[in-house]
């Protein structure tokens, strides 16, 4: 099979879907993949690497495209690069369809086109592997960031979030204990603060309490979040609703209990949000304040990490990508029920 990479075209994105050691195991398996020029740079894999491992470099993004019968990407296709598509050609990416524009489903239809979103990719028991893979790095990523905008030169509340002897540590409060609530809860635990996890499925309190030493839990019930964000330094939002956009679990009125100088991380801002006061920022300008509430609202913000996000995404997509190089797409899907799961639309009909 003809297998594509191209460069990401988002905003401060250095992220690449495929490696070269995928590129490898893919090439060794029999299969050509043509890699964009520069597709791998933001992530520090220089087309040497990618011809090292058997990929062919190809100069333009149209020509990558056109060739390839499974095109690799990290964030949703484009207009362009839909429009370069040959029908029946199968496009793999994180599309968040929730919040994409509803021209994107039209136009994969129009060209008779296969999405497979990385994102709803899941396993038999509700895990989703790709997801996970790039929602623990998020989850890690959380933490310096509160660090960051607990500081007083950032509007900050000027509090240190591990404590020190005789200084309490911030109270921070992690809405959700999936792979991104673990992963901060298990990071601002390690760096000293005080963390409680809410979640409205008692089986994952139970098991971020197994795997994280010290944090606290509790149901996610109105009054006890209320009480809760009320009394915290950071608010980190990490509630997915598969298939659908992240509801509302702190309001607005919630948040202007704050006190000024706190700080809201909603990593759920790639599904719409949790925080009823969220919108989307970019990198370029990540914050904006609400009543004097610090929010940090980055879709894709694993963006920033370019070389770490593209490995784990690139590990999480092989077993996908070589099961649909071996079979067939079609001959993939119908036979792995994970991949099945992950279909948006099948030659541009919705399954």
């Amino acid at each position: 099979m003809n297998i594509g990479v191209v460069r990401e075209r988002g905003p401060f994105d250095r992220r690449v879907a495929l490696t070269p050691p995928v590129v490898r195991r893919l090439a060794v398996a029999g299969h050509t993949v043509w890699v964009e020029s520069s597709a791998g740079d933001g992530a520090m894999f220089p087309d040497t690497a990618y011809m090292r491992a058997g990929a062919q470099i190809a100069y333009s993004q149209a020509e990558v495209i056109q060739r390839a019968d499974l095109v690799t990407k990290v964030s949703r296709p484009t207009s362009e690069e839909i429009r370069y598509c040959r029908p029946g050609t199968a496009l793999l990416a994180f599309y968040h369809m929730a919040v994409a524009d509803r021209d994107l489903l039209e136009a994969l239809a129009e060209h008779s086109l296969t999405a497979i979103g990385s994102e709803i990719i899941q396993l038999e028991n509700g895990r989703r592997p790709v997801l996970a893979a790039i929602s623990e790095i998020a989850g890690q990523m959380t933490v310096p960031i509160a660090a960051h905008l607990m500081r007083s030169s950032s509007g900050g509340r000027g509090i240190l979030l591990g404590g020190t002897p005789g200084v309490p540590p911030a109270r921070v409060m992690v809405m959700g204990a999936g792979a991104v609530g673990s992963a901060a809860a298990r990071t601002a635990v390690a760096a000293g603060a005080r963390v409680m996890a809410f979640d409205v499925a008692p089986s994952k309190l139970r098991r971020i309490m197994e795997h994280v030493r010290g944090v606290e839990t509790c149901l996610a019930d109105p009054d006890a979040i209320a009480e809760a964000v009320a009394g915290a330094d950071v608010v980190i939002g990490a509630v997915l609703v598969a298939g659908t956009r992240s509801p509302h679990v702190v309001t607005r009125a919630m948040v202007e209990t704050m006190q000024p100088g706190s700080a809201i991380i909603d990593v759920s801002i790639d599904e719409g949000g949790c925080i009823e006061t969220s919108r989307p920022t970019t990198l370029a300008q990540p914050t904006f304040v609400h009543k004097g509430v610090t929010h940090f609202c980055v879709p894709n913000f694993t963006a920033d990490l370019g070389r770490s996000s593209s490995v784990a995404i690139a590990q999480a997509m092989l077993p996908y990508v070589l099961k649909m190089a071996d079979c067939g797409v079609e001959e993939a899907v119908a036979a792995c029920s994970d991949l099945q799961r992950g279909v948006y639309t099948l030659r541009g009909r919705r399954p």
